[in-house]
């Protein structure tokens, strides 16, 4: 069993009779966000009345987002689904009406038989992190669907490519701990607006700020935290592999290299040194379309901190890998700390997810297993990236069988997967048998035959890691299901008892799937009386080398990449979509998501769309001058994939020749029915086969109010 960290319990904050007329009851933020925060619901008369961030629990530190501090809006809204419904109208229409659970679950067990009896592979779930539950996301669902031999899902849309790129260069998920960014000298912050998306980094960075840390922002875009930094390097999208090399060879060329961890602990060190050195500031500048004295100013940062042997340290967050070469960007970023020996401190390195330091069980939750007993052992796998494509393919036998049937939960993928035209088109088949388990009736649920009243994170059990810290979470139920609503774990037992799956593992709780996720490698009694543990892990995890790579170095030169045929070192990709490319499109267009929604999530919690306002496009003054556009004209943003009306703001935010299109909205609250992703491609990135939401021209003109 690891070590677990334990914290003195809240005071006044413990567990009590969930009988009594007001008990409090742990929980866990269940979003798609580094911080996995841990809250404690207060709950009367069995209702909750109340929902505050654990102060018991360090990372979370009593503090919740704007966003999460809101969700007892999300839970009682009066818009929330509570029955199961059928749909009346036509798709898309959102016309439905009431149906009990036993004949919507009878008759979607029916049509699943009938299509595996064919080929289960027709059948495909997609799901993503409208949960990051280890339970509620793929627990149940995972093991039905294996046992079933449906359509794999290879689930890319957010992280994999940065994913890729950790994997080859150091070995996994992995990096250092949060925590330890307080005591750094130099933070990047590259590639994330931490104000909006990982708030309780940003405490630490400001720990450090207070103490003399020199903080830097690299974005595209001047997001609130670039406001907050001493100073924002506004790259183009998809030039972060440019910056990151002439880093290098300031480094290399001014010997601010530590040549004993680099002698040591790296492999491919005298390759990389080769390529870095073709990358002066000078080349880079131009491709990144910032000044040449930034990059030499910044290079000279991290040179001082080397020399005086004080930690720089690397926030590296997801938007940077959303363009062709998003994967090599990563592995090129994550080669600097090896270079200069940030690793030898607690606080210096780098870090994108930590999701693979938990011993998570996944063949004992997930139980793969399952394939071997179900009609179809090997299964196709589809990318859920291309999933507007992919529910247009007929049958084909590279293909295989058309997609004939669409069981969706934990996501919205009509409002948030790419270029949304086809994947409306694909919804829309009259042959589509669409199953969907919702919340509420977004933009995918309007286009489902059913549609299955799901719990929200206050109704269920769950257990959860986190990509941005350490520790695990225990979310239980602080409340009875509203309505009719169901977690997805009772729906995925129910249709497995329909269709004759005895398998000991279809019987298993909610509780019992917690304790499984983690087995003896957890305390799980800890986590019923704290509601979190933290991983015993090293301070600093990569001072003396020992990355989960096979060489156990940081593999600056990936032996894996070249034996698949790929360039081993970090390559620097143009954009399948590069500014000045195209005359027609000639701004690149970002989406990164507005600060009050997450993805596709809040986006109809009035006091949080009331913050926002409206959908915007973001524009440099030049380029809006040059369009005729003033501040608050609408206009219609095009190219060839499609066209989205929306309100201009010249804020100050987007830098010359980039707009900003801030998502995710629903379609169906935008001015023409759209949202940015009509514009967005289905072209995939270098490594992880990723979407590249960030790579996009468009063209921009002002339009009639």
């Amino acid at each position: 069993m690891l070590a677990i960290a334990v914290s003195p319990a809240i005071p006044g904050a413990e567990p009590t009779d969930e009988h009594s007329a007001e008990h409090v009851v742990f929980g866990a933020c269940p979003h798609d966000c580094p911080d996995t925060c841990a809250f404690v619901t207060t709950v009367r008369d069995g209702r909750a009345v109340r929902l505050q961030g654990n102060p018991d629990h360090a990372q979370t530190g009593g503090v919740l987002c704007t966003k999460v501090s809101r969700y007892l809006e999300r839970v009682y809204h009066p818009e929330r689904l509570l029955q199961p419904l059928r749909r009346v109208g036509p798709k898309g229409s959102g016309r439905f009406e009431p149906v009990t659970w036993e004949a919507a679950l009878d008759d979607i067990a029916a049509r699943l038989r009938a299509l595996a009896a064919r080929d289960p592979q027709a059948i495909l779930p997609y799901s993503y992190a409208g949960t990051m539950g280890l339970v509620q996301g793929e627990g149940m669902a995972a093991r039905f669907f294996h046992r079933l031999g449906a359509s794999l899902l290879d689930r890319t849309i957010c992280a994999s490519a940065g994913a890729a790129g950790l994997e080859a260069t150091l070995g996994g998920k992995v990096g250092m701990r949060v925590e330890h960014f307080a005591e750094s000298r130099l933070i990047l912050i590259w590639g994330s607006n931490s104000v909006g998306s990982n708030l309780h980094f940003w405490r630490y960075a400001q720990q450090a700020k207070r103490a003399g840390a020199r903080l830097v922002c690299i974005d595209p875009r001047r997001t609130e935290t670039a406001e907050k930094c001493h100073e924002h390097l506004a790259l183009l999208p998809g030039t972060d592999a440019a910056l990151a090399y002439a880093l290098m060879q300031q480094c290399i060329v001014h010997d601010w290299v530590d040549h004993d961890y680099v002698q040591r602990h790296t492999l491919g060190w005298e390759a990389l040194r080769a390529r870095a050195l073709e990358w002066p500031p000078q080349r880079a500048a131009a491709v990144c379309g910032v000044p040449v004295e930034q990059i030499v100013a910044l290079a000279r940062d991290i040179g001082t901190c080397v020399q005086r042997r004080e930690p720089v340290a690397i926030r590296l967050n997801y938007g940077m890998q959303r363009v062709r070469g998003g994967g090599n960007a990563v592995r090129a970023v994550a080669c600097l700390p090896a270079v200069i020996g940030a690793w030898r401190h607690r606080a210096g390195g780098l870090l994108l997810s930590s999701s693979g330091s938990y011993p998570v069980r996944r063949e004992a939750l997930f139980r793969p297993d399952l394939l071997q007993r179900s009609p179809c052992p090997q299964p196709r796998v589809i990318n859920m990236s291309t999933i507007g494509d992919d529910l247009l393919r007929p049958a084909s036998p590279d293909f295989g069988p058309a997609i004939e049937a669409l069981i969706v939960y934990n996501s919205n993928p009509v409002a948030v997967a790419p270029e949304s035209a086809k994947v409306v088109r694909g919804f829309a088949r009259e042959d589509l048998f669409t199953v969907v388990l919702e919340q509420f009736c977004t933009d995918t649920a309007d286009y489902a035959d059913y549609v299955l009243p799901a719990t929200t994170q206050l109704e269920h059990w769950d257990i959860h890691l986190s990509y941005g810290h350490t520790d695990v979470l225990l979310n239980r139920p602080a409340i009875a299901p509203l309505g009719q609503a169901r977690p997805n774990t009772w729906v995925f037992r129910e249709l497995a008892r329909r269709l004759g799956f005895d398998d000991p593992c279809f019987a298993d709780d909610d509780e019992a799937l917690c304790r499984q996720a983690f087995g003896e490698a957890v305390d799980f009694d800890l986590l019923l009386a704290r509601g979190h543990v933290t991983l015993a892990l090293p301070e600093a995890p990569f001072a003396e080398g020992g990355f989960p790579t096979p060489s156990g170095k940081c593999e600056l030169a990936s032996p894996r990449l070249a034996a698949q045929g790929l360039d081993p070192l970090p390559a620097v990709l143009p954009n399948h979509e590069a500014p000045g490319t195209d005359p027609r499109h000639p701004l690149a267009m970002i989406s990164p998501p507005a600060r009050h929604f997450l993805n596709s999530t809040f986006v109809n919690v009035v006091s949080l769309r009331d913050a926002e306002g409206e959908p915007l496009l973001e524009m440099h003054p030049e380029d809006a001058a040059a369009r005729g556009i003033a501040d608050g004209d609408w206009v219609e943003v095009f190219n060839d994939r499609g066209r989205h009306r929306t309100r201009a703001r010249l804020n100050g935010r987007a830098r010359p020749g980039v707009v900003v299109g801030l998502g995710i909205w629903w379609r169906k609250m935008g001015a023409d029915g759209t949202n940015v992703n009509e514009l967005t491609s289905q072209a995939l990135t270098d490594l992880g086969r990723a979407p590249t939401f960030y790579d996009c021209l468009v063209q921009v003109r002002r339009v009639p109010a």
